[in-house]
């Protein structure tokens, strides 16, 4: 009894209480956005009410996790990790094709997404190999394996045609970062997606020519300061041959193999390669509602687009212009303001551990919300191409809300035991 009222003690609260905000904003938004007048609240069928039904599930997940001791949870990450790659795997044979995707699990009414947990067990998996003993990120063997550890689930959400939901997984790369890994990775990460960007803008000669040129140029002035630089012309030409092939024949492979026609269509409009209304007509629709919000907004189930329909996918990918048309400048501020917090919290909490293994994870969990948040609202906007992925604790899915809950769940188990951890 003792031990379980310390637990109580040391939960942080203030993380509670933002999860529990941000969770009835969603609610109230999912209940704005599909609004009716003649509609009766209590309806079971409607979507603000099944949302509710997960809300329960989900504080019931979180209390189970609360239940469990905290060792569970790295003595347990391997074989979490191994399973949830058998399920992905699963999803190849027997899940629909939904949205043009392979990656649900229906079991009757209900529906789940394992990718969705796939990103807890691989911040438990990460978190489990490098506070091994004989890890060391500045190795090269190491720091194959941690990016293999990410690889494999992305890759297989890839090959599931979830594009979306496996770029989350890039956000892992942060955590690597922060335990040492070399900043060479996220540069790389950078110039591939220049070279992706500018072959698509200005085709494979063009972009092909330049980066020869930019060859010859720094060969000639390697040849010059031979001795004061220690570069080696293998890697040099490595780097070129590697770039050359990416150009000419991994661009149009990832592009038109690896995207549905819709992603497609939505880069070329983000780009300017394709001025089709239709193409972008979600983005305009969400931007024109934020933008009617005005700077006060227009009043809780008042949005005008928002009651009318005029928003495709409100509920789930848009949800964003719901809260800017109905609460305007001042309430999408405050919301992401308020968003932040928890981000914020969630790194401070990560900081402040004695255990290498929950702070990995803590970075792992602050990744993953992060990159939904920026994907997400940077659709909304109008900045980023349209992928599909959901607001975390807002938009409405029960998978996702579910995979939030259970990784806020174990950070803050973990978190509570951080003074009986000698590590």
């Amino acid at each position: 009894m003792k031990r379980r009222e310390n637990l109580m003690a040391y939960l942080d609260w203030l993380s509670i209480w933002l999860y529990l905000l941000l969770v009835a904003i969603g609610l109230a938004t999912i209940y704005a956005v599909n609004f009716d007048d003649g509609q009766y609240f209590f309806d079971g069928s409607l979507p603000h009410m099944r949302q509710l039904v997960w809300v329960g599930i989900s504080v019931f997940a979180a209390a189970v996790v609360m239940i469990l001791d905290y060792k569970f949870f790295s003595a347990m990450a391997w074989p979490f990790y191994a399973f949830m790659l058998l399920l992905l795997l699963l999803t190849f044979a027997i899940a629909p094709t939904i949205n043009g995707a392979r990656s649900w699990l229906v079991f009757g009414p209900v529906s789940l997404q394992p990718a969705e947990f796939a990103k807890i067990a691989t911040s438990l998996a990460l978190a489990r190999y490098l506070t091994s003993v004989d890890v060391n990120l500045s190795q090269l063997r190491s720091q194959l394996i941690a990016m293999a550890l990410i690889a494999l689930p992305m890759g297989l959400v890839v090959m599931q045609r979830d594009i979306g939901t496996a770029l989350v997984f890039t956000g892992f790369f942060l955590v690597l970062y922060r335990e040492g890994f070399p900043a060479t990775v996220p540069v790389i990460a950078f110039y591939v997606g220049l070279l992706f960007v500018s072959t698509l803008l200005f085709g494979p000669v063009t972009v092909s020519l330049a980066i020869t040129a930019v060859l010859a140029f720094f060969m000639v002035f390697i040849i010059r300061n031979w001795k004061r630089l220690k570069i080696r012309f293998l890697e040099i030409i490595l780097i070129y041959l590697l770039s050359f092939t990416f150009v000419n024949f991994g661009v149009d492979m990832l592009f038109y193999k690896a995207l549905q026609p819709h992603q497609q269509s939505r880069i070329n409009v983000l780009l300017g390669r394709e001025v089709e209304r239709g193409a972008n007509y979600n983005v305009e629709q969400a931007k024109i509602a934020i933008g009617s919000g005005g700077v006060l907004g227009k009043g809780y189930l008042k949005g005008t687009l928002t009651k009318g329909d005029f928003v495709p996918e409100q509920g789930t990918d848009f949800i964003f212009s719901g809260i800017g048309e109905e609460f305007g400048f001042v309430g999408s501020s405050l919301f992401l303001l308020l968003f932040m917090a928890l981000l914020l919290r969630i790194l401070w909490l990560a900081e402040r551990q004695r255990s290498s293994f929950t702070r990995i994870y803590a970075y792992g969990v602050a990744s993953v919300l992060f990159m939904h948040f920026l994907v997400n609202v940077g659709m909304a906007i109008g900045l980023l191409p349209v992928i599909g992925i959901p607001l975390p604790f807002i938009s409405y899915g029960g998978s996702s809300l579910l995979g939030f809950t259970i990784s806020l769940a174990i950070l803050l188990k973990l978190d509570a035991y951080r003074k009986l951890v000698l590590r």
